[in-house]
């Protein structure tokens, strides 16, 4: 028996026979790495000024810069800085860039490192509520899977809204916040001011 015939639409004709859209595709990627790799020395330097850890850093990794292609079908790079993934026990700050999407950063707490930071962050947020700007607009994850990244109503929920309400019902604690690709100049200052606010809610206690 014959395969069935293989039928391409006139824009997938055309793409196919294109290789430049992919090239550039791939010239983005590359761009999105190197940014990505200068915000790991950016983020390094914060983080040792912060002195968050001390001497305390057993099971941390190095900065690891990851892509893929398949992220609800679209390609997607990562950078998780720092990252610690020892069982129940996680701690990360993920960058993080969408295709077709935003950029976000968020930053993941379970086990221990949740027990150690979470009434810092509780204070954190008590304390920063300003008008209109109302905790900054960070959001707060209330899916049971930390491995999501879109911001749809079932996996971020606006800390706005979550008020003051105890994290304690929650299986581990996700904050995130996103920008446009659209502000594709602003990136840099947005993942780097975020991680200093990151860091902020960690030492507010």
């Amino acid at each position: 028996m014959s395969p069935a015939k293989l039928i391409l639409s006139p824009k997938e004709l055309e793409l196919v026979n294109d290789p430049g859209w992919i090239l550039t595709k791939n010239a983005i990627i590359e761009k999105v790495y190197g940014l990505f790799g200068g915000l790991s020395g950016s983020y390094g330097a914060l983080l040792s000024a912060a002195d968050l850890f001390g001497q305390d850093n057993a099971g941390f990794r190095s900065p690891k810069i990851a892509k893929g292609e398949q992220y609800e079908n679209l390609p997607w790079v990562m950078l998780d800085h720092p990252r610690c993934f020892n069982g129940e026990n996680v701690m990360a700050i993920r960058s993080f860039f969408w295709w077709g999407n935003f950029c976000s950063i968020s930053l993941l707490l379970s086990g221990s490192y949740r027990e150690k930071y979470e009434s810092s962050i509780q204070a954190y947020f008590s304390e920063n509520r300003i008008g209109s700007n109302d905790r900054h607009n960070w959001f707060i994850c209330i899916n049971d899977d930390p491995w999501q990244h879109h911001f749809r109503e079932d996996n971020y929920q606006p800390m706005n809204e979550w008020g003051n309400r105890s994290f304690g019902s929650l299986p581990f604690i996700k904050l995130g916040k996103k920008i446009s690709l659209q502000e594709w100049d602003n990136l840099n200052e947005f993942f780097e001011e975020n991680y200093s606010e990151i860091l902020k809610m960690l030492t507010a206690g």
